[in-house]
């Protein structure tokens, strides 16, 4: 698998990351630790060198997975995690204040068997602390060695510069793929301008963009996007097609529509890094396909001129969501 660097700092990673979200969080039970470190390493041996995880994927858990699945090839990954919330939940608010950066700096460390964070990003920005302050925590934890680089997620055009301006951004990670086109308007010309790299999670749609999801699909009752409105049975049904366009590019392309979703985003920039996350050994190998479906520019062209004569159905977050809107 080919490399791409992130931001101007030089950060180097495999040009498809793994998001290690989904086997302890989001998306149904836990998976069997024994068959997630399997899939982790399995991630490594396809030749993936980027892995994403945070507190708040159960509280640790996640990255106790990611730790003892990469601790043995440590120097030869990058790994990055996340802070924000109170008490590391998603749904008790957000905490970015000094002193709670530094605890959870310290959990990751313990938590992924390591002495360093590759990349250490705000999972949501915090209203109640100025992002000079963030930064700043941030900037002396790369100082004391414990960090290598700053990267924030969801954040907006003006958090994004008052954080670069007292420690560079080196990624962003935000929600992006032909399911959610929200970063165009604004965020990637400004990533561009600074010369920040973006991470796109969820970049097959949580899902849908594969193509085995329909009206009919029934998520396990603590499958989070039971509660999102663009996944309900009738938005589902009127987004089928989206579905229709990458199905048609997988048949010229030989790929499946998981392959052209991601091979889509990675001709959009140089400095994209998709993580598509995964709990099953066959849609890892699957996902890691896409990096060797090359689309031309006439096939971007045309996707996005498709795209843009769609109207997709259902908000991306319930209204009582705030915290994970970005800011």
């Amino acid at each position: 698998m080919k490399t791409r660097r992130l931001g101007t700092a030089g950060l180097e990673v495999s040009e498809l990351g793994f998001g290690c979200m989904g086997l302890s969080h989001g998306y149904g039970p836990a998976t069997n630790e024994s068959d997630a470190i399997a899939l982790i390493q399995k991630a490594y041996e396809s030749g993936i060198t980027f892995f994403d995880t945070a507190e708040a994927y159960g509280q640790g858990a996640n990255e106790q997975l990611v730790g003892k699945g990469l601790h043995k090839v440590r120097d030869k990954v990058i790994i990055a995690t996340k802070f924000g919330f109170t008490s590391g939940k998603h749904t008790a608010g957000l905490d970015s204040r000094p002193e709670r950066i530094r605890q959870v700096a310290e959990n990751s460390l313990r938590y992924l068997q390591t002495d360093y964070i590759d990349l250490f990003y705000q999972h949501r920005v915090d209203p109640n602390v100025p992002v000079e302050d963030v930064a700043g925590t941030v900037k002396d934890l790369i100082a004391e060695g414990k960090v290598k680089h700053f990267g924030m997620s969801e954040a907006g055009v003006q958090s994004i510069r008052r954080a670069h301006a007292e420690q560079p951004v080196t990624a962003l990670q935000s929600e992006y793929s032909m399911f959610w086109r929200e970063p165009e308007k604004d965020i990637m010309p400004l990533l561009e301008e600074l010369g920040i790299g973006f991470v796109p999670f969820s970049p097959l749609g949580k899902g849908f963009l594969t193509g085995k999801m329909n009206a009919d699909t029934e998520f396990d009752k603590t499958d989070f996007r039971n509660i999102l409105p663009r996944f309900s049975k009738e938005n589902r049904e009127a987004n089928q097609t989206v579905i229709d366009l990458v199905t048609k590019m997988a048949g010229v392309h030989n790929a499946t529509p998981a392959q052209i979703a991601l091979a889509w985003l990675l001709a959009q920039k140089p400095w994209i890094v998709p993580i598509p996350g995964t709990t099953k050994t066959t849609r890892l190998e699957e996902n890691a396909g896409g990096t060797n479906i090359t689309l031309s520019e006439d096939d971007v062209a045309n996707i996005n001129k498709y795209l843009d004569n769609i109207s997709l159905q259902g908000a991306r977050y319930p209204a009582g969501m705030a915290d994970l809107q970005g800011r």
